[in-house]
């Protein structure tokens, strides 16, 4: 497995960013800037986040550097303020209004930095009847009626963890604002400007093909029923003998026939054109499947196009050939984790540092920013 080194900062190498400490959607659109080589300064709270997990294996706060302040004691603002001052990005995840409150606003802010690009990441927005309710991931792609696609029919929705909503639809297209944004700052004449990234509203934008699909009729709002929802029995995961899974997708024709042929279906193949037979060739290919283990279907179908692979763990993934060829996985600091995504020809990125502890880079941020004010605030490392 690959280990990174310390070659070039990444295409964001010189963006400078302020993050204000939270959870979910902003921490990782922080990391992801972070990874790109932009040097991230997030702003932590004694006392750390509500469901902040223990520091030193928050991937989410790689490559980044922390300092502490108390936005609610005298001074915490302003000091805050004073790195705002030297900023590019600032980045945050309060509920509308909060920042504000807190004396770092967007209006103070770009009052102190006219070309700062000011980042707020929520669920549900910055306004709209809900945007001042409490709410979770679940809760935001349920709305947008994403959730209601996936999983089983006849069965409640399944929840894709927290990537299709804060990640997805929250966490990239907040980096995808911001970089607009940045973009447009630094033109001639350019301002900056403030970034409303909702989960609410990336979900929804997520799904525009389906709707695209719903609105020709091609697509049926009811779960499961669909080419690419689990409705189709070659696009979806099938059981082996010893409980693994193997996932299946060979859309086009020519790679049916080869995924077919591999598995042994015989004469029902041809059902693969008729919908009344869907439910008779789903049965053949689960009923295949179950004949062999995960292992022994794999190597079947390695080196074809038949567009099967297998179903792998978080701890599997690593380990197999082409993920561990590319690098797609990397250790730094004794934790195996996700390398940076994109890559980049010219100015590669890497992990350069390990998860941030709050507050352990105030003095040198404190002296690289020349923020001289900062040092009264940090008390350490946490933890």
């Amino acid at each position: 497995m690959a280990t990174t080194g310390h070659g070039p900062d990444g295409p964001l190498a010189g963006v400078r960013v302020v993050e204000l400490a939270g959870i979910g959607p902003g921490p990782f659109a922080a990391m992801l800037l972070a990874d790109l080589g932009a040097d991230v300064v997030r702003v932590d709270r004694p006392g750390g986040p509500g469901l902040g997990i223990d520091p030193a294996y928050d991937l989410t706060n790689r490559n980044k550097r922390s300092v502490l302040v108390d936005l609610k004691a005298g001074g915490g603002a302003a000091r805050v303020l004073d790195l705002v001052a030297r900023a590019d990005v600032l980045i945050e995840g309060y509920r509308p209004g909060v920042a504000e409150r807190l004396g770092v606003g967007p209006d103070v802010c770009l009052g102190r930095n006219p070309r700062l690009v000011y980042g707020r990441m929520t669920g549900w927005g910055q306004d709209g009847p809900l945007a001042d309710r409490a709410g979770h991931d679940v809760a935001y792609i349920a709305l947008t009626g994403t959730l209601s696609m996936i999983g089983a029919p006849g069965e409640p929705p399944t929840i894709p963890a927290n990537l299709v909503g804060d990640y997805a639809g929250g966490s990239l297209y907040l980096v995808v604002g911001v970089l607009a944004a940045l973009q447009h700052a630094r033109t001639p004449g350019g301002t900056g400007q403030v970034v409303d990234a909702a989960v609410v509203d990336g979900a929804a934008h997520l799904a525009t093909m389906i709707h695209g699909m719903l609105a020709a009729g091609s697509w049926q709002d009811r779960r499961g029923s669909n080419l690419l929802d689990g409705g189709c029995p070659f696009y979806g995961c099938y059981e082996t003998s010893d409980g693994g899974h193997m996932a299946v997708g060979p859309l086009e024709a020519r790679f049916y026939e080869r995924f077919a042929a591999l598995l042994g279906l015989g004469e029902i193949a041809a059902a693969r054109d008729d919908l009344t037979r869907w439910p008779q060739l789903r049965s053949a290919v689960a009923e295949r499947f179950s004949t062999r283990t995960r292992a022994e279907w794999t190597e079947v179908f390695e080196g074809t196009d038949a567009c099967v692979a297998p179903v792998l763990s978080l701890r599997e993934a690593p380990g197999h050939p082409h993920l561990a060829a590319r690098a797609t996985f990397v250790e730094h600091g004794g934790l195996t984790q996700p390398a940076p995504a994109p890559r980049f020809s010219a100015t590669p990125s890497g992990v350069r540092r390990p998860p941030a502890r709050p507050g352990a880079d105030t003095d040198e941020v404190a002296a690289d920013w020349d923020v001289p004010g900062l040092r009264t605030t940090g008390t350490g490392p946490a933890g």
